[in-house]
């Protein structure tokens, strides 16, 4: 009787030290909502992240939603709808011309080049930018990084995109490959999968890269409104963290081991095509290594931005820009 006393009054003892520990480990748990400006293999990093349990680790559980569009993902973060917004840097800039009185930071760089391919019709053994000259070409749309860069490699080639081709903007972006695989356009400039999608099955041949091409840019980046960075500082490290391990971890292992790692967020994709993909993104450095973004990248965006007209005005990259966090958390 004894015996099972003590054994019964041992095991009250460790119920009463572990349960405050779990309740005070649950409350530790942050919730951060992030809305995505679109689902794709571009953002390998981020799923990594996800799948990793890299975000966990830091204590954040992360409920992600793709908005499916810059100016919707940007509309969920200023109106709290998101905590952080996964978006082209361009975008805090347009809402930073409007005035804002909480502008939307940029804190960690995931991708920084251009993610779209020129896909030709016909096969092109030896391309030559000269060759878009007269013909009809399928551009995104105005605005949007992709077509700035677009037409920003095109003049570099000395190439002016309303004098010498046929630019065909007004066509949805989810519509852009129908249109092109229907018989529209003699080049095309896509996004992944879609590029090696197209050559896979011949309807179309990859002949360059934009990203190659134009350089370095923060083309998408983990950005919040400045009053939750000021009211949640320790939420946005631990997030920034979880991400560098992300980009640490892609920038060391295969492309195959990646795709492995992200297919359950492309489940309609098959996986040696999501392999595919991420070996043509890493081989052309898309993928950010760190997340800083520096101010010679910030430059380069806002000179392709000023290049289209797009440009409501230049700021400066320590406005919109804070690098301290991810400084921080790379020591």
């Amino acid at each position: 009787m004894k015996k099972w006393f003590k054994a019964a009054f041992a095991l009250f003892l460790v119920a009463i030290l572990i349960i405050p520990l779990a309740a005070c480990s649950q409350d530790k748990v942050q919730t951060v909502k992030v809305a995505e400006v679109t689902r794709s293999i571009f953002y390998a990093p981020q799923y990594v992240a996800l799948a990793k349990g890299f975000f966990e680790e830091e204590g954040l559980k992360i409920e992600l939603t793709t908005a499916w569009g810059g100016d919707k993902t940007m509309t969920a973060v200023l109106s709290n709808a998101a905590d952080v917004a996964l978006v082209g840097s361009e975008t805090s800039i347009y809402v930073y011309a409007q005035d804002s009185n909480d502008p939307v930071i940029n804190f960690a760089q995931l991708t920084q080049t251009d993610g779209t391919f020129l896909v030709s019709r016909e096969k092109i053994d030896n391309f030559s930018w000269d060759e878009l000259k007269g013909s009809t070409y399928l551009g995104q749309r105005t605005g949007g990084m992709p077509q700035m860069v677009g037409e920003f490699v095109l003049k570099k080639h000395d190439i002016d995109p309303k004098q010498d081709l046929k630019m065909i903007q007004n066509i949805d972006y989810a519509n852009i490959p129908n249109a092109f695989a229907s018989g529209t356009g003699d080049f095309v400039q896509l996004f992944e999968p879609q590029a090696s999608m197209f050559e896979k099955e011949g309807k179309g041949h990859i002949v360059a890269s934009f990203g190659t091409e134009s350089g370095h840019v923060p083309y998408t980046t983990f950005m919040a409104k400045q009053s939750y960075m000021k009211e949640n500082p320790e939420t946005i490290e631990k997030f920034t963290r979880a991400v560098y391990k992300a980009q640490k971890w892609v920038d060391s292992h295969s492309a195959k081991e990646t795709a492995e790692a992200i297919q359950e967020y492309f489940k309609d994709t098959d996986l040696a095509l999501i392999e595919t993909v991420v070996d043509r993104y890493k081989s052309q450095g898309s993928y950010a290594t760190d997340p800083i973004l520096d101010e010679e990248e910030w430059n380069n965006l806002q000179a392709i931005m000023d290049e289209a007209g797009e440009l409501p005005k230049q700021v400066s990259h320590d406005t919109l820009v804070n690098t301290e966090v991810a400084g921080k958390v790379m020591k």
